[in-house]
């Protein structure tokens, strides 16, 4: 056992997910052995993952044939930096979620435990598989799998119309990026009949030929993260998910978008043209701007939650847009900054956003309300689940010293060094894309603010959330585990940027660890410490150093003594949940500066009416503009073949001879 690699312990690894899943089939309606057993054993072979990427970042790269494909076609795999990074966040991720869900599922919610068991877990081994594929055929039949998966997981309470409406559109979706995806692979084989990845790094494709595998990688991988057009399955299907799933799709399976995106894009192709990153500059930073203005307007916590996740992929994409662009004018080290920031970012979302998912989940099993605004006071009656959603929400607002803010802040050190990029009109596009990257963080703090604001403080919105029950113990293991990983990978950055530094090595040549490393582990300097550093431990001592002095002074010094009476309240005290901001009304200032982003739909009371009601639904354009009308096409042309289908043999036995006869006129003539 000495001698075995980490590419052999995560296939041991995969084998045991798929193990514990079906186990939970051969048992599907006992509710201890899944919950109590399965779970938590999921949990730890996610551990296992973690630690095989781990070792892998430290050891080098493996590969491996298993022959389990058809014949002549086995499944190749290669673990490498990239892969053995994405390992890491999904591993890391996936052993918290599995714990909480440990505690999550209750009797009687949809599909039975044991297959939901059993989903789960094949969803987590096609992911796992996903990233390690070396060839087309084993990663398209894996990419398949994982969005069969997570299909049958998404329509888990299929009785509801409105979940199976949302599974579908998903579905949908995931099999037009498929099939992008598909043709990319064959555009990459370049004709030779070999789908090996080592093949495709081996074609020196024309720029058209690159370019246009590039296009189809950015369609098809863009299709499964959410990017703009194709982003509407999202903010669909994750509220229709068990929360455990949607924090697995948000942190984790969006992720593996990202992970293909740069694979094609960095290993694959053997070119990157500049023009390839502006035009993922723009797209991510239109998804971004989107994501972020969707979000704040939102009334349901899980979909506000899916449209920042939207956010997020678009900020990924800006990173990834940046480090093409200067790939393309071979500036390598500046690429491995931007793609350093891509990473990081990338390790970030799976946590913070998983904890928020969970928490949302935790909270809708409490009050069994999603609209935020019947929500409201719960710090008080789940003070477990508020204190640790605060952790996440910082995180994702991008305050220091947590993990969102250690990305967003390398983000935008890169812009400030895309003054020497060549030509006028990229001169003058990174700027504005900078700024609006400023805009998007800013945004993404009010919608932070604006989650855990109407959830948590204030007074309940509704009598029955004075009894809500704060989580149960595995899922405060769960969450614990997910808000220490956003506490540790916002003060560890140099530690993490080592992490890094193979994966960047690998896709452009260059890294930025040295640089980190010169500065110490004290300060963060990814160029130059008279450029910009950052000190998280730093900022966190004067912080807590600043809380303490006030503490003291008002505390201790001044009043002599903690003295607790009743708020003057304007001079008003009979203040109720009433008077408090609601969610509509947060959101009002965004979507009245934004309202071209949306399709505003109002219903204006008459002043004779005796019960005058006010009702304003925003709705996306790109239902309008895009989906209905390519639905209605679909319909008309399948009513159109429904008048082939009579029913009766004799016509279909005439449809087949006059298309012989066609046939022959055309062979023949």
């Amino acid at each position: 056992m000495t001698d075995w690699l980490p590419i052999d312990w995560l296939l041991i690894a995969v084998a045991l997910w798929l193990a514990v899943g079906v186990a939970g089939i051969a048992r599907p309606h006992s509710f201890f052995l899944v919950a109590r057993v399965l779970f938590p054993l999921g949990a730890a072979i996610g551990l296992l993952v973690a630690g095989a990427a781990l070792a892998t970042l430290v050891t080098g790269a493996q590969v491996a044939v298993l022959p389990i494909g058809l014949p002549g076609l086995p499944f190749h795999l290669r673990l490498d930096a990239l892969s053995a990074y994405f390992l890491l966040l999904l591993g890391g991720a996936a052993a918290g979620i599995s714990v909480f869900a440990s505690g999550y599922f209750r009797r009687g919610e949809g599909t039975p435990p044991g297959l939901l068991c059993l989903l789960y877990h094949v969803f987590l081994a096609a992911m796992a598989l996903v990233i390690v594929a070396d060839d087309a055929y084993m990663f398209m039949v894996m990419w398949e799998a994982m969005a069969l998966a997570s299909f049958f997981l998404v329509t888990a309470n299929h009785v509801i119309p409105e979940i199976r409406r949302a599974g579908y559109l998903y579905l949908l979706i995931a099999h037009i990026g498929a099939l992008a995806i598909l043709l990319c692979f064959g555009v990459l084989q370049a004709n030779t009949g070999d789908y090996t990845f080592d093949n495709m790094r081996a074609q020196s494709l024309s720029a058209f030929w690159a370019s246009a595998a590039f296009l189809l990688a950015l369609a098809g991988f863009g299709a499964k993260a959410g990017l703009l057009p194709l982003h509407v399955w999202l903010p669909e299907a994750h509220p229709a998910a068990p929360s455990p799933v949607s924090a697995l799709m948000s942190g984790v399976m969006l992720k593996t978008a990202i992970y293909g995106l740069l694979r094609v894009s960095f290993d694959l192709l053997h070119v990157q043209l500049a023009w390839w990153g502006v035009l993922a500059l723009v797209l991510g930073l239109v998804t971004a701007l989107f994501g972020v203005v969707f979000s704040a307007i939102q009334t349901d916590m899980k979909r506000l939650l899916a449209y920042s996740s939207i956010e997020n992929i678009g900020l990924l994409v800006i990173g990834i847009g940046l480090a093409l662009l200067f790939a393309g004018y071979r500036m390598t080290a500046l690429a491995a900054l931007a793609l350093t920031a891509v990473l990081y970012h990338a390790l970030n979302h799976a946590f913070f956003k998983s904890l928020l998912f969970l928490s949302t989940g935790a909270v809708l099993h409490a009050t069994g309300e999603r609209n935020l605004g019947k929500l409201g006071g719960l710090l008080r009656a789940m003070p477990w689940v508020g204190w640790i959603a605060l952790l996440g929400a910082l995180a994702a607002a991008g305050l220091p010293p947590l993990n969102g803010f250690v990305s967003e802040w390398l983000l935008l050190q890169s812009f400030l060094f895309t003054l020497g990029l060549p030509g006028t009109f990229v001169n003058n596009l990174v700027p504005v894309t900078a700024a609006g990257v400023a805009l998007v963080a800013a945004l993404g703090g009010y919608v932070m603010v604006k989650f855990y604001g109407v959830i948590f403080l204030g007074r309940p919105r509704e009598p029955a959330l004075a009894h809500a029950h704060d989580a149960a113990a595995w899922e405060r293991v769960g969450l614990i585990w997910l808000a220490l990983a956003c506490v540790l990978l916002g003060l560890a950055p140099a530690q993490v940027i080592a992490l890094i530094e193979p994966v960047t090595r690998v896709l452009v040549g260059d890294g930025v660890g040295p640089q980190v490393a010169a500065s110490g582990w004290l300060f963060l300097a990814p160029v130059d410490p008279a450029r910009a550093s950052y000190s998280p431990l730093l900022f966190l001592l004067l912080v807590s150093a600043s809380y303490a002095l006030a503490f003291v002074l008002v505390r201790r010094l001044y009043h002599g003594r903690v003295r607790r009476a009743a708020p003057w309240d304007c001079g008003y005290p009979l203040q109720s949940a009433r008077m408090q901001d609601t969610a509509e009304g947060f959101g009002q200032p965004i979507r009245q500066v934004f309202e071209p982003f949306f399709r505003i739909d109002r219903t204006l009371p008459s002043p004779f009416d005796r019960a005058p009601v006010y009702r304003m639904i925003a709705t996306d354009h790109f239902w309008h503009w895009l989906y209905l009308p390519i639905a209605r096409v679909v319909e008309a042309a399948s009513r159109i073949v429904g008048l082939l289908q009579q029913g009766r043999i004799a016509t279909y036995l005439m449809f087949s001879f006059v298309t012989l006869l066609v046939m022959l006129v055309l062979v023949f003539r």
